[in-house]
C-alpha cells in the first residue's frame, strides 16, 4: 500500500490517526454536550459550533504563517498536540449539572475550546504540508523517476502525490470511525453505573421542566413522567420529578466528562509517535540553508517563478471559495444532521450491549462516514489508477467538481427522504406511540453517509493534494492554512443549518445544500481547464 511512496508517510498518518481519533471523539459529541450540559437550543447551540469549528481552521492560518516564517514545522506540531491536550483537559473536568453559574461554566468551556482550536492550527495544517514536503524531496524525485521513467520535460513519469494524500485521509478516518465508539460507551456505562439508560429526548426535556415547567405541552409531560416511573432512585421509585431531573442530567453530562478524558489519552500516543518519527521528516530550514551553498538561481528563473507565484495563488483562492460550500454542506454531520438522527431516526434498533455498557445514541452515525472513508479510498484509488493506465484519469480540479455534483446529490437524496416528515415544531406535539411510528429506518441516513463521502473522497484528499502541488515551495505552510481557512470560512455559516433545520420543512432545508453544492460544482467545471493549465 505504501510502495512507491515517501519513507515518512506512514510515520505521518500514525500521528494524524491518534489526534484525529481525540478530536472525533469530542466531535461526536460536542453539539449534544453542549445542548445537555447548558440547557441551550439546537440554534444557540449551532452558533458555539460553528464559532468552534470556524476557529480551529483559521487558525491554521496562524499555525501556518508561524512555521513558514520559522521553517521549524516540526516544533510547531509538536507545541499543536500539546495546547491540544491542555484544551480537553479543561473541558474533560467533571463540573455539576445543571450548572450553578451558567456564563462562567459556558466561558470556561469555550476556552478550552479555544485552546484545542489554537493547538490545531499549530497542528493540522503544518502536518500537511510536512506530508507535500516528502514529495518534494529530490532524492524521492529522483527514485520514481527511476522506477517510472521520466517525460519529455525530465518529470517523473508518475505522480503519486494524490494517492499519498489519499491514504493519509484514510488513516485519519480510522481514529474517526472508532471515536464514536468510545465516547458513546463512556457516556452509557457511566448512565448504567449509576442506574440510567440512554434516552436521547430525556435531557431536553429536562431542562425545560427545571426551568420552565409551565411551557411544556401535556406530550412532552408525559414522557418525561413515564420515563421517570421505569427508574429507580437510591432504590426507590421516583416521586420527586425535579430531584429525578438534576440527578439525570448531572450522570447524563458527568458521562461526557468521562468521554472527554479519552481524547487526552488519544493525543498523548499521537504525541509518542511523532517524537520517535519525526527525524523521518523533512526540515525546509536545513534546506533552505544548504540552498546558499549551492548553484545561483539566474535571473530569468527568478522572473518567471515571480509570475507563476502569482498565478498559482489565484488558482488557489478560486478553489478554496469553491470548497467553502462543501464544507457548510458537509460538516452539518455533526451538527443538524446529527439533531436529524436524534430526532428522525429509530434508534431503538441500533443497541450494541456490551454487559457493562451499550452502544445506543444518535452520536453513533458520527462513525459512518468514517468507516465508508477506510472502506472506499482503496476502491477510489483502484478506480482512478484504472483509469490513469488508460489515460483517461480526470484531473484534481475536474475531480474536485465531480465531488461537489455528488455531494448535491447526497442532499437530493435526504431531501426526497424527508418530505413525508413532519416539521422540528411538529414534534413537540407528538406522544410516543405516533413519535415512534414517524421514525425512520438507520438505513437511511446510513445511505446519506455513503453518498456524501464519496464526494469527500473527490474533494478532501485531493484538494490537499492540489494545495501542496501548486503552492509555492515558500508559502508552503500558509497555503495549507489557507485551505483550512476556506475550510473555516463554511464552517462559521453552519449555524444556518440549524436555523433552517428548526424554522422551515425539513425538505427545504437540505434543498438549500442541494443547491449550494449544485452551483459549487458549475462554477468549479467552469475554471478547470485554467486550473489545469496552472497545475502543470
Amino acid at each position: 500500500m505504501f510502495k512507491n511512496h515517501p519513507k515518512g508517510l506512514l510515520a505521518a498518518a500514525l500521528t494524524n490517526m491518534g489526534e484525529r481519533f481525540g478530536f472525533y471523539i469530542m466531535m461526536a459529541i460536542l453539539t449534544l454536550f453542549i445542548s445537555s450540559k447548558f440547557g441551550l437550543s439546537e440554534t444557540t447551540t449551532g452558533f458555539i459550533y460553528s464559532a468552534f469549528y470556524a476557529s480551529i481552521y483559521i487558525l491554521a492560518l496562524v499555525g501556518g504563517l508561524i512555521a513558514d516564517k520559522t521553517r521549524n514545522y516540526k516544533r510547531t506540531i509538536m507545541w499543536g498536540l500539546i495546547l491540544m491536550a491542555v484544551g480537553y483537559a479543561i473541558i474533560a473536568v467533571p463540573t455539576k449539572t445543571p450548572v450553578v453559574n451558567l456564563p462562567i461554566a459556558l466561558a470556561v468551556t469555550c476556552l478550552g475550546l479555544l485552546v484545542i482550536a489554537f493547538g490545531n492550527g499549530l497542528f493540522k495544517g503544518n502536518l500537511q504540508a510536512i506530508v507535500g514536503q516528502m514529495y518534494d524531496r529530490q532524492d524521492y524525485k529522483d527514485s520514481i523517476a527511476k522506477e517510472f521513467g521520466v517525460d519529455e520535460n525530465g518529470k517523473p513519469r508518475r505522480d503519486m502525490r494524490d494517492a499519498g494524500y489519499q491514504l493519509f485521509y484514510m488513516f485519519i478516518n480510522i481514529g474517526g470511525f472508532f471515536a464514536p465508539f468510545i465516547a458513546i460507551a463512556v457516556r452509557n456505562w457511566w448512565l448504567k453505573t449509576n442506574g440510567f439508560d440512554y434516552n436521547a429526548q430525556l435531557p431536553e426535556l429536562a431542562h425545560q421542566y427545571i426551568g420552565n415547567q409551565a411551557s411544556m405541552s401535556a406530550e412532552q409531560l408525559n414522557n418525561l413522567t413515564t420515563y421517570a416511573s421505569q427508574v429507580t432512585l437510591n432504590g426507590t421509585p421516583v416521586s420527586d420529578l425535579t430531584a429525578f431531573c438534576n440527578q439525570y442530567l448531572d450522570v447524563f453530562n458527568r458521562g461526557f466528562h468521562f468521554a472527554f478524558f479519552a481524547t487526552i489519552i488519544a493525543i498523548f500516543i499521537s504525541f509518542i509517535i511523532y517524537m520517535i518519527n519525526k527525524n523521518q521528516f523533512p526540515d525546509p530550514a536545513a534546506t533552505k540553508v544548504k540552498s546558499k551553498d549551492s548553484k545561483s538561481v539566474s535571473k530569468e528563473e527568478i522572473t518567471m517563478a515571480a509570475s507563476e507565484v502569482k498565478q498559482r495563488i489565484y488558482a488557489l483562492f478560486a478553489v478554496f471559495g469553491v470548497v467553502i460550500f462543501f464544507w457548510f454542506s458537509f460538516h452539518q454531520n455533526g451538527y443538524s444532521l446529527t439533531y436529524f438522527a436524534r430526532d428522525y431516526i429509530n434508534l431503538n434498533v441500533i443497541n450494541i450491549d456490551l454487559g457493562f455498557t451499550s452502544i445506543k445514541g444518535a452520536e453513533i452515525f458520527q462513525s459512518v462516514n468514517p468507516f465508508f472513508v477506510v472502506f472506499l479510498t482503496p476502491i477510489i484509488m483502484w478506480f482512478f489508477g484504472t483509469m490513469r493506465k488508460k489515460d483517461k484519469e480526470p484531473s484534481t480540479p475536474k475531480k474536485i467538481a465531480i465531488g461537489m455534483g455528488i455531494a448535491a446529490f447526497a442532499y437530493i437524496f435526504l431531501l426526497v427522504v424527508s418530505m413525508a416528515l413532519p416539521d422540528k415544531s411538529a414534534l413537540v406535539n407528538m406522544s410516543g406511540d405516533s413519535l415512534s411510528a414517524m421514525k425512520l429506518t438507520p438505513f437511511v441516513l446510513v445511505g446519506m453517509y455513503f453518498i456524501l463521502t464519496v464526494a469527500e473522497l473527490f474533494i478532501s484528499p485531493l484538494g490537499l493534494s492540489f494545495v501542496s502541488k501548486v503552492a509555492p515551495p515558500h508559502l508552503q505552510g500558509l497555503m495549507q492554512g489557507a485551505w483550512l481557512a476556506a475550510t473555516a470560512i463554511g464552517n462559521s455559516i453552519l449555524f444556518i443549518g440549524g436555523l433552517l433545520y428548526t424554522s422551515v420543512p425539513l425538505w427545504a432545508c437540505w434543498m438549500v445544500f442541494a443547491v449550494a453544492c449544485s452551483l459549487s460544482m458549475l462554477v468549479m467545471l467552469s475554471m478547470v481547464k485554467w486550473l489545469e493549465r496552472v497545475a502543470k
